[in-house]
């Protein structure tokens, strides 16, 4: 059986991953490729832990928020009922919104972006995506998305303008950091859906 692809949609929240990856499912759908759509933080435990935090409902020190997020990611790929790697094994493509690059951004500063990237670039068990797939898009659009979408008890810690402006510019230092040695887009999701869906469908048809 041919082997799966795991690709990976990144960006702000706002950003349009969501809609984005429900398109780009429904397209490689229709060419025949099973999906499997998945996020991070996962429905499982360490996920609902990272999700308790993310709400404010959790206090934790930030060295072990970072871990918190790298256990989900380990289980999110060994997990032998819905993982990464049982769906890859029987040729299933995997999508998933958020991954390690978000980690990297939201807690490396925090924690140190080094020691970060030994932990998740490190481990036998974390995957290196065939694709990641980044949603670019200006903070104060971002929030301009959320406050329209969402209500107040809904908003997360991190979402602010003035945070987010913070994130986006260590997102592209993790980009610039793994530009090299990992097949990264950057799209600008600021265009209409149509044409975000377009460049995404380029940039994901490229790794088949």
């Amino acid at each position: 059986m041919e082997k799966g692809k795991f690709i990976v949609i990144e960006g702000l929240d706002g950003s349009g991953k969501t809609t984005q990856t429900n398109i780009i499912t429904e397209k490689l759908r229709a060419k025949g490729i099973n999906v499997i759509n998945q996020a991070e933080p996962t429905p499982h435990e360490f996920g609902r832990m990272c999700r308790e935090v993310l709400g404010g409902r959790k206090k934790v020190t930030k060295s072990q928020f970072a871990l918190l997020f790298t256990a989900d990611r380990i289980d999110h790929n060994i997990n032998p009922e819905d993982g990464i790697n049982m769906h890859i094994g029987k040729g299933d493509t995997v999508i998933s919104d958020r991954y390690y690059y978000s980690t990297l951004a939201y807690q490396g500063v925090d924690v140190g972006l080094d020691w970060l990237m030994s932990l998740n670039l490190g481990c036998e068990d974390i995957r290196k995506p065939d694709l990641c797939v980044f949603l670019d898009l200006l903070p104060e659009k971002s929030m301009e998305r959320i406050n329209a979408n969402r209500s107040e008890d809904e908003i997360e810690i991190y979402e602010t303008e003035e945070y987010l402006t913070s994130i986006r510019k260590r997102f592209y230092n993790v980009i610039d950091a793994l530009k090299e040695t990992e097949n990264i887009v950057v799209i600008n999701a600021d265009g209409t859906v149509d044409e975000v869906a377009e460049q995404i469908e380029k940039a994901v048809m490229s790794i088949y």
